[in-house]
């Protein structure tokens, strides 16, 4: 028998020590634990089952335990047993669980999710945790890119499926895999991001997915610690943390932040009627909401919600967050449904969450990007008011708007004014700060950019779910044909269309993001729900054709031009409105400020400082002036199906015409931007221009 020693309560998970490892896992209502070691990955049965003593291997509510003579690479799992109450989840000695700190996975080849279900054993077919290193990452010669917010530019994409598809520049063997992206890195520099927004990293299960497909995004959890098995490059479990680790080091020293999306308000075990295969096995009525019935309760719409507002279910998120940024390097996480855990008992929202100021307690935390959805399946939804300091989150109201905007709707040009100012209105009549606000028009869940410009409406069938996944809501247009459309008119406005959203975004206050893809137009066909397409449908687009070069182009020009003009676009103080130019009916005019370099902000219309406000309204134009150097930038957007001609403030120093969405390729925003004298600018239907002061650009190549 291999010996037992008490061990340590601390740290959680399997930790190497000099004499063997120590194991150390919460089950506060367990009476009996059993730490089981398997001869490796798939073995049918374990090779030793020892029995932690309740008298000398635990210590409150942590059972542990050191074990001589075992060591890095050795699999294990617990087998827990408790107390069952009529109407409670949880206890099920049939089950092997896995450590919810395992830092590595194993036996995924035996895996079956369906025997983790019932009473049946399913040590056969169990994951097993591994026992790993603990080192921390080598900020020495990788330090973190700390790009300001006022100068972010982030760049949602899937690990899986990002270097994977026809025409991909990386080698077969690795597509889909961390060191994949490595290899596709340069893309991503010339694009010009600041920040890469990593779809889940976290260990999740591929088999939560109807019948026939995968689970994709990975949205479904199965370890909040260990990298997900799927991209790593081989099949040692040992390798995929320093395979993690060399994507995070390749990132930051071409001055790329990683930030991951992590998803900690629900696991992959659903409600009571779904598998046991960690956290429910180990003490279901501590880590779930549950009614006093115990009947899960579900605002993730995945059939549970972690209870963050318990002590010991914060301290193993907490732990996670640690793991992934100290031990593995990443710059920062994106909460899924993040509002989700700011809930306390019986699910009442909460405005001081214990698990957010714990994390900006934290001092080895807070050097980190932290983003949040601001909502919920439940209804919550907080996004000026997000319980949060440090946390930036989603502004859905802004992608909304900007599409209604576009688009052509009515009612739309008072908030398209409001959310090119940085969203006062949402925000308590202030811009919102650097870094509060995530601008976006597409994300992974809904429409990629070029099937909001072609589609009316969503073409989910091939999730096999009748159509009935995905939003209804989504504010596209398909611009007269459903779809692909081999029309040149409809081609050009689409096109068009492509630029406006994009410069909209780019040039508006907050922090943007953009969609993997969307750059070249990637397509989906409509499938605004790609959650369980591991194919071409969900990969990126790697076989441009001309109008896809030139939109990345045409990004890649902007996203530089932003850069340029960043302490405009996204100040650090909010600009002062100019009087009465800016102002809804029955609105009192701002007081100018006089904080130093502080502009002004006017609101125009075809007519300099006569903005239309009015419900029928589908154009308008904007400026920021210096109150010594005059105007610095003006933009006009004719969201009209006829064209315009927009008066031009006289600017002493000179414009130069930056931005023209209606010119063709290469001089709808040119390299070097020519100059401006014209009073008025004239723009076509659906287009948008810019002009810059010269100063600004001066011996500036886009």
């Amino acid at each position: 028998m291999t010996p037992l020693r008490p061990g340590h309560p601390w740290p959680l998970g399997a930790t190497p020590t000099a004499r063997g490892v120590n194991f150390s896992v919460v089950a506060p209502l367990a009476t009996r634990v059993e730490l089981l070691l398997f001869a490796h990955a798939n073995a049918p049965e374990p090779q030793q089952v020892i029995a932690l003593d309740p008298l000398q291997n635990r210590s409150g509510d942590h059972w542990h335990g050191e074990v001589e003579g075992v060591g890095i690479g050795c699999c294990y799992g617990y087998r827990v047993f408790g107390p069952l109450q009529p109407g409670r989840h949880g206890f099920n000695p049939s089950k092997v669980l896995l450590d919810p700190c395992a830092r590595a996975i194993a036996g995924w080849d035996v895996y079956r999710r369906s025997d983790a279900v019932g009473a049946i054993p399913n040590t056969a077919s169990c994951l097993k945790g591994v026992v790993t290193e603990r080192e921390r990452f080598d900020f020495v010669a990788a330090p973190r890119p700390r790009h300001s917010w006022q100068r972010t530019v982030i760049y949602e994409l899937h690990v899986g499926g990002f270097s994977r598809g026809t025409g991909s520049p990386v080698a077969p063997e690795l597509q889909g895999t961390y060191l994949g992206l490595v290899e596709a890195i340069p893309y991503l520099q010339e694009l010009g991001i600041t920040t890469v927004e990593l779809l889940p990293v976290m260990a999740f299960d591929p088999q939560d997915a109807p019948a026939g497909r995968q689970n994709y995004w990975g949205y479904s959890p199965i370890s909040w610690m260990a990298p997900h098995h799927g991209y790593q490059h081989g099949r040692d479990p040992l390798q995929i943390r320093q395979q993690v680790r060399q994507l995070v080091t390749a990132c930051h020293q071409a001055g790329i932040e990683v930030l991951v999306d992590v998803v900690y308000n629900h696991t992959s075990e659903g409600n009571q009627a779904g598998p046991t295969l960690s956290w429910r096995g180990l003490d279901d009525r501590l880590y779930y909401h549950q009614n006093a019935r115990g009947d899960y309760l579900d605002v993730s719409g995945c059939g549970n919600s972690v209870a963050a507002n318990r002590a010991l279910v914060r301290r193993l998120i907490l732990e996670s967050m640690r793991c992934w940024a100290l031990e593995l390097g990443v710059d920062g996480f994106r909460f899924d449904l993040g509002i989700a855990l700011s809930r306390g008992e019986e699910l009442a929202p909460l405005d001081l969450p214990p698990l957010f100021e714990e994390i900006e307690a934290d001092p080895e935390l807070a050097d980190l990007k932290l983003v949040s959805e601001p909502w919920d399946c439940g209804g919550l939804y907080r996004l000026a008011d997000f319980p949060a300091r440090r946390m930036g989150a989603w502004n859905g109201r802004f992608r909304d708007d900007l599409r209604r905007f576009w688009k052509g709707d009515e009612r739309s040009c008072w908030p398209m004014g409001q959310r090119m100012a940085g969203s006062p209105d949402l925000y308590g009549g202030q811009p919102a700060g650097p870094g509060r606000s995530i601008t976006f028009l597409t994300a992974h869940d809904g429409f990629t950019l070029a099937d909001l410009v072609s589609y009316d409406r969503k073409h989910n069938l091939a999730n096999g779910e009748q159509d009935r996944d995905g939003d209804n809501h989504n504010n596209s247009w398909n611009h007269g044909r459903e779809g692909p459309c081999s029309d040149p008119a409809v081609q050009a406005l689409r096109n068009r269309q492509l630029r406006n959203l994009l410069s909209a975004l780019l040039l508006a206050p907050g922090t943007p993001m953009l969609l993997m893809g969307d750059e070249v137009r990637r397509s989906q066909g409509g499938n605004n729900n790609s959650w369980c397409q591991d194919n071409p449908l969900g990969w990126m687009h790697w076989r441009p054709d001309a109008d896809d070069l030139a939109l990345r182009r045409f990004l890649q020009r902007l996203v530089a031009l932003r850069r340029q003009l960043a302490p405009l676009l996204n100040p650090e103080h909010p600009h002062a409105e100019a009087p009465s130019t800016g102002l809804a009916p029955g609105e009192a005019p701002q007081r100018r400020s006089d904080l130093p370099g502080q502009l002004w902000r006017h609101w125009h219309g075809i007519e300099l400082d006569r903005p239309d406000w009015a419900s029928w309204s589908h154009s308008l134009a904007w400026s920021l002036e210096d109150p010594q150097a005059g105007p610095l930038l003006w933009c006009g957007m004719n969201a009209y199906h006829q064209a315009m001609d927009f008066a031009v403030p006289p600017c002493p120093s000179g414009w130069r015409r930056a931005i023209a969405t209606d010119l063709g390729d290469g001089e709808d925003l040119p390299a070097e931007p020519p100059p401006w004298t014209a009073a008025t600018l004239h723009l076509e239907g659906r287009s948008l221009g810019l002009l810059v002061a010269s100063p600004l650009l001066q011996g500036v190549r886009l």
